[in-house]
Parts: C-alpha cells; sequence; structure tokens
C-alpha cells in the first residue's frame, strides 16, 4: 500500500552520443512503465538552450505522452510564464484538456527556465515577469478558462479547465500559490535550502478557494535506486557532472557513468556536489526509503515527485520500478 502519492517529473535528458529523438522515445517509454506501476503524474520541464534536456516544448510533449499512456497524469513541472503568453498557454492546455479530460496538470513557473539571450529569442524581451506582471499574467491564463472570460474567447480553453499548480524554489511562489488557494509544487531537487521556510510560507498564506480547501504540497526529490547503494551511487554520478557544466556555462549531453568517475573533480566541486545532494535519494531500496522517510517527515508534503537524471534508460526504468515495489509501501506521512 501507498501512503504518500508519487510521481514522476522527467527532463528527457539526451545521453552523451545519442539523438533528442532517442531521449523523447526513452521518455515516452518511462511514463508507460511509471503508469503501469501506479504512479500518479508524469511532468515534463520546460527549459531551453541545454544539449542535454530535449523536453523543451512540454505541451507538444505532453499530448504525446498522454496518447500513450492510459491512467497517469501527465502536466508541465513546468510552462514558464515568462516565455508565453498567457492566451497560447490557455489554448495549448485547453486543447490537452478537450483531448484527455480529467488527466492534465498546468504547472506554471516564474522563471524562463533559460538564459537571457535565449529568453530574448522566446517572447522578444530580456526582462523577466515582475512582482506585479507575473500575478497579473497568471490571473489573465486562468481567466481564459472560465465561462465567465472577458472579450477574447480561448478555444479550447474556456470551459476546459486543466489542475493549474505554481512551481516555485523560493518564497515567491509559494506565498501566491496558497493566497490564490493553488496547489503547490517545490523544487527540492535543486533548492533544497528553500525548501522547509516556501512551504511554511505556503501554509501560513493558504486561503480556502474554489480549488482547495485546504493546502497541498509536492516536493521535488532527485531519487536514484538501485540493488546496492554502490551502484546507485555509480549511476548518479553523470547528473552531478551535468550539474557542474551547466553551472560553469559548459552544458552538455549526459556523461557516461565512466566518464563521471573519471572526471577530475576540484575538492571545492566535491563539496559542492555533496551538499547539493543532501535530503536527496540515492540508494539500495532500504536507504531510499530511509531518505524519502525523512523527507516526509520533515517537509510534511503531500505527495513526493521523484526525477531520475542517469545515463541508461534501462537503469531509470529500473529505479521508478525498485521504487514502487520495494519503497513505496513502506512510506508514510
Amino acid at each position: 500500500m501507498i501512503d504518500v502519492p508519487l510521481s514522476v517529473l522527467d527532463l528527457a535528458p539526451v545521453a552523451a552520443g545519442a539523438t533528442a529523438g532517442a531521449a523523447l522515445r526513452h521518455t515516452t517509454e518511462l511514463a508507460r512503465r511509471t503508469d503501469e506501476l501506479g504512479y500518479r503524474r508524469f511532468w515534463v520541464a520546460e527549459h531551453h538552450n541545454m544539449p542535454a534536456i530535449a523536453s523543451s516544448a512540454p505541451a507538444v510533449l505532453i499530448a504525446h505522452l498522454a496518447a500513450h499512456t492510459n491512467d497517469i497524469r501527465l502536466g508541465s513541472g513546468g510552462v514558464m510564464l515568462p516565455n508565453h503568453p498567457p492566451l497560447v498557454v490557455a489554448e495549448q492546455f485547453g486543447t490537452l484538456e478537450a483531448l484527455h479530460p480529467g488527466r492534465i496538470d498546468l504547472g506554471i513557473g516564474r522563471a524562463p527556465g533559460t538564459d537571457q539571450v535565449t529568453a530574448l529569442a522566446l517572447r522578444r524581451t530580456m526582462e523577466g515577469l515582475s512582482a506585479e506582471g507575473f500575478p497579473r499574467e497568471l490571473a489573465d491564463l486562468m481567466g481564459y478558462f472560465d465561462d465567465a472570460a472577458g472579450r477574447i474567447t480561448a478555444t479550447p480553453g474556456r470551459g476546459q479547465r486543466p489542475a493549474v499548480w505554481l512551481l516555485g524554489s523560493s518564497g515567491f511562489s509559494a506565498q501566491l500559490a496558497g493566497a490564490l488557494g493553488l496547489p503547490f509544487s517545490f523544487a527540492h531537487h535543486f533548492s533544497s535550502q528553500n525548501t522547509l521556510p516556501a512551504l511554511a510560507l505556503y501554509r501560513q498564506s493558504f486561503r480556502p478557494s474554489r480549488w482547495l480547501d485546504q493546502p497541498y504540497a509536492m516536493v521535488a526529490v532527485n531519487a536514484v535506486c538501485a540493488d546496492t547503494d554502490e551502484r546507485a551511487e555509480w549511476l548518479a554520478g553523470p547528473a552531478g557532472l551535468s550539474f557542474l557544466r551547466l553551472r560553469a556555462g559548459r552544458p552538455e549531453p549526459l556523461a557516461t557513468p565512466e566518464e563521471a568517475a573519471a572526471y577530475p573533480y576540484q575538492d571545492i566541486e566535491h563539496e559542492f556536489l555533496a551538499q547539493r545532494r543532501q535530503g536527496q535519494a540515492t540508494g539500495s531500496p532500504g536507504t531510499v526509503r530511509r531518505q524519502l522517510g525523512d523527507l516526509l517527515a520533515s517537509t510534511g508534503a503531500d505527495e513526493l515527485m521523484l526525477t531520475t537524471m542517469v545515463y541508461d534508460i534501462d537503469d531509470r526504468v529500473r529505479s521508478f520500478e525498485l521504487i514502487a515495489t520495494e519503497v513505496a509501501g513502506g512510506l508514510g506521512r
């Protein structure tokens, strides 16, 4: 029995020596398998100008995944609102909801998910959404799904409202999600030091709405599960190296475990990666059960969303299989 819902966040990682097409086929394979295993959601993230990530067009990918799965909810983790006019997002996700009613989540983020030059190419502006602009455009977006919207009709869109979530890695979106009475997903996988303050702010700010009577918080966490702790550590190496390269302004496709193990890490890089992995889940089923249990105990999360960046699709699928069959039943709130 799974006491806490488990979901999936996937970035369609492009492995070194492979193509984006292969990455998208692997994401489709993972969506099918996690659907069979009983995971609640499968979200894809919007990133741009990153050679290691093929999920740059979430709406297109979600449509494909929804057509190849049966029960799992499909969504964006997230659509980055600074990159898109709200009407376009409403029409895209209204179309998805019309085609797959009751299965679509629209996760909205405030960050552009890319560098300023790429943001300029996406929306012809290098300015992100301000503290005033983001709530205003979010209100416009949500209004297009409402039967009582204004002169512009989003078709599909009006009357075809997906489940709307706010995503964040700091307190701004947490507070806004609470004030609007929306579910909130926190990016613990890359901002773990902000997790507890943001969740506290969300719960303190929460006001019941027509969508939620009480706060609902999901926490996204890195998770790599293998038969042994040593094997999991080996598989997790490429994700750490990829993050170091991205941080240094040199994004590259996901390295092999052998390349990651042979990389000449400096002491400061070892320290950075060790800090980044605090509060995440890497190891055998027993180790991952303990780590996820600790995360649930500290955060009080209503749901966990697992993201697994490993080189080989078979290892990625195996990780989610082990968590579903040997970890999930031992997790409690």
